[in-house]
């Protein structure tokens, strides 16, 4: 179980197979690699994160998760700076003996770091920058877990 904070990108597939090295045990392994998606007209994407508090927050949330779920390993990696359109900004992986556990674990994890993790966001575009907070639906998503 791992989680990271990090400035610098990754490779998701050379993530997953350090997850997995010599794990026989496991049988399924479902990933999510969040990008910075252009909404029209983004520059950039600008995340900010208290070190400490943010890794601790996420480790707790990834506990919960293998509480919950009988998973063999977990991975969260979560970048802050400035980011582009296209960029890699996050990749939840869950790896459990049956896929369902894997699945619903990667789920929650996502819901969780969509609308509670704690990073401020920051879009820079043409007309300036502006803060981005969670939506309505992402609450909802992250309500269905309670």
């Amino acid at each position: 179980m791992a989680v990271r904070v990090q400035r610098e990108d990754f490779d998701c597939g050379a993530e997953i197979a350090a997850l997995t090295a010599g794990r026989t045990e496991i049988g399924a392994v479902v990933t999510f690699s969040g990008l910075v998606r252009d909404s029209g007209g983004l520059a950039s994407l600008e995340l900010e994160h208290y070190p400490g508090m943010t890794e601790k927050a996420l480790a707790a949330i990834e506990a919960e998760a293998v509480s919950r779920w009988e998973l063999q390993a977990s991975l969260v990696i979560h970048r802050y700076g400035r980011l582009a359109p296209g960029d890699r900004i996050m990749m939840v992986a869950t790896a459990s003996r049956h896929r369902q556990a894997a699945f619903e674990a990667a789920e929650f994890l996502m819901d969780y770091l969509k609308s509670r993790a704690p990073f401020w966001k920051k879009e820079s575009g043409p007309d300036g920058g502006r803060w981005v907070d969670a939506t309505e639906s992402d609450e909802a998503a992250l309500a269905r877990w309670k």
